[in-house]
């Protein structure tokens, strides 16, 4: 038995325990998760067909083209590629014959989504992410094991990159350098590179421009990418000099605030009392309106997926949840800073797999 034969059976439980008769599932993180295939956004239909009775066999339909980059596990699932000629939301729909309700992945085009209600008037369409979000939020041991070494690729490229120069350099040139070194640590790809420095910073989620980085200023650096179906995510900050006195103490406030998220992130803690506690570090030092998003995500397959550290969300940490834990300050006009960690509940208590230090570097 593979690992996808074991998922596709607690994916058919939970179908038959929601009233679904059958799962299709396109493009998105559900599809490698149940076979191993990531499919290409394409216009081409690749779409898995689960139905929840035992008798019948998961069928991944997929563009012929497509089909020699499927590895095959035919305990799991069988293959079924079809031509530019042929019609393949007839052949979903042959699959799903005589179901009442489906559940359809997420991310499916809208185009797919809507041929297939057309086909299928009787059908209730349902969120995909009912049947599998209960079973990809609890990461196994190897999935673990996947998100410790891909933290551990960047923790690397944190610490080589406390010896770089970054005054005189554009941020759009640090980028390329925080891209190129996670595909050279053995990410597959780089999902994102956030290099922010002076008052860029003060935007969360800044795209690095053609500023060139001074002394005197922070730089953020966000960066992650996925190495073998799991992602990394971490926030580091370097001074380029010394910082000024208020500066470094809004930092320390930043790193109290973190280490409060982290050490709260128990078993049976809910994920909104998590946020609270890092959140109300922050606000104590008076900087509570320059806190502007969560505390932290999920990761896993995705960069961001369930548990979300929110407010609101009453969800309690089991062993098994990751996620991140990264408050920011933000002040417009002056600097931003942000420090992320990725966190796993376990029954000993909360696991950081980012052992990068976490002070302010001081760089050239």
């Amino acid at each position: 038995m593979t690992v996808y034969t074991d998922r596709l059976g607690r994916a058919r439980e939970r179908m038959r325990e929601l009233g679904v008769d059958v799962l299709l599932l396109s493009t998105g993180a559900d599809l490698p998760y149940f076979t191993g295939y990531e499919a290409m956004p394409l216009e081409r239909l690749t779409m898995l067909v689960v139905r929840a009775d035992r008798e019948a066999e998961p069928v991944l339909i997929v563009p012929r083209l497509e089909a020699p980059r499927v590895v095959e596990h035919p305990d799991a699932f069988a293959i079924r590629p079809w031509d530019e000629t042929d019609d393949p939301i007839a052949v979903v729909a042959e699959l799903a014959r005589g179901v009442r309700a489906a559940a359809i992945g997420d991310q499916t085009w809208a185009r797919f989504v809507l041929a297939l209600q057309a086909v299928l008037p009787a059908v209730e369409f349902r969120r995909a992410t009912d049947v599998t979000g209960p079973l990809r939020i609890v990461k196994d041991a190897a999935e673990i094991d996947a998100l410790r070494a891909a933290a551990t690729a960047v923790d690397d490229i944190a610490v080589v990159m406390r010896d770089r120069g970054f005054a005189g350099r554009r941020e759009i040139d640090v980028h390329r350098e925080l891209v190129e070194r996670m595909l050279d640590a053995g990410h597959q790809r780089a999902n994102f590179a956030i290099v922010a420095t002076g008052s860029n910073a003060a935007s969360p989620h800044h795209d690095p421009s053609t500023r060139i980085i001074e002394r005197g200023e922070l730089v953020l650096c966000d960066f992650g990418g996925t190495m073998n179906g799991y992602c990394s995510d971490i926030t580091r900050m370097y001074s380029v000099g010394e910082s000024a006195p208020d500066v470094r103490d809004a930092y320390d406030v930043l790193v109290a605030a973190q280490e409060a998220g982290v050490r709260s992130a128990t078993v049976g803690t809910r994920c909104e009392a998590v946020d609270a506690a890092a959140r109300r570090v922050i606000a104590d030092a008076g900087y509570g309106d320059a806190f502007v998003h969560r505390t932290g995500h999920g990761i896993g397959a995705e960069a961001h997926e369930d548990p979300y550290v929110v407010a609101g969300n009453d969800t309690p940490l089991v062993p098994g949840h990751a996620f991140s834990v990264e408050p920011g300050i933000y002040l417009a006009g002056r600097f931003g800073m942000r420090l992320e960690d990725i966190v796993v509940a376990t029954a000993a208590g909360p696991e950081r797999l980012n052992r990068a230090p976490r002070d302010l570097a001081v760089v050239d």
